[in-house]
Parts: structure tokens; C-alpha cells; sequence
């Protein structure tokens, strides 16, 4: 069954997200897509306030593959993206 998984990120920029992902497997097929055995990773960014004076930047990855496969795909890229800054 295909499954699909939003999640968000905080502190990495694109060009990280799109390392990251290609780290797990991936290639990078479009400026915002990873693609891996079984699964697709597409990715955008935007600039978020954190209170009155500090911006971050906030990646939105959409995962989409096999639940088995994306599980602990998913999981994996969030502890890089941990360690990176958010």
C-alpha cells in the first residue's frame, strides 16, 4: 500500500534535505525531489517568526512509498535533521 508522510523540519536548508536524502539511498531526480527504491521525497521551504525578532527556515518533506519502506526512512532522515538544527 502507498503511503504518504508530511513532516516538517526547522534550522536545515534545502541543499541539506536534499544531502540527507540522498545519504539514505535517493537521487536527485529535481531541484525538490529525491527519489529511492520504492519511495519519492519531495521538498519545499519557506521562512517561519520565531517570536518578534528571529526567522528560521522550515523544510515540508512529503514522503511517499511503501508504509515498510518510508517507516524507518522517515525516521532516519529526522535524526540527521536533529543533529543538523531542528
Amino acid at each position: 500500500m502507498t503511503t504518504h508522510i508530511e513532516r516538517s523540519f526547522r534550522g536545515i536548508s534545502e541543499r541539506l534535505t536534499a544531502r540527507y536524502l540522498t545519504n539514505l539511498g535517493g537521487e536527485q531526480v529535481a531541484d525538490d525531489t529525491v527519489e529511492g527504491d520504492n519511495w519519492t521525497a519531495t521538498f519545499a521551504s519557506e521562512t517561519v517568526a520565531i517570536g518578534p525578532s528571529l526567522t528560521l527556515t522550515e523544510i515540508t518533506i512529503v514522503f511517499e512509498g511503501e508504509t515498510e519502506t518510508l517507516e524507518p526512512l522517515v525516521d532516519e532522515f529526522a535524526q540527521k535533521a536533529m543533529r543538523a538544527g531542528g
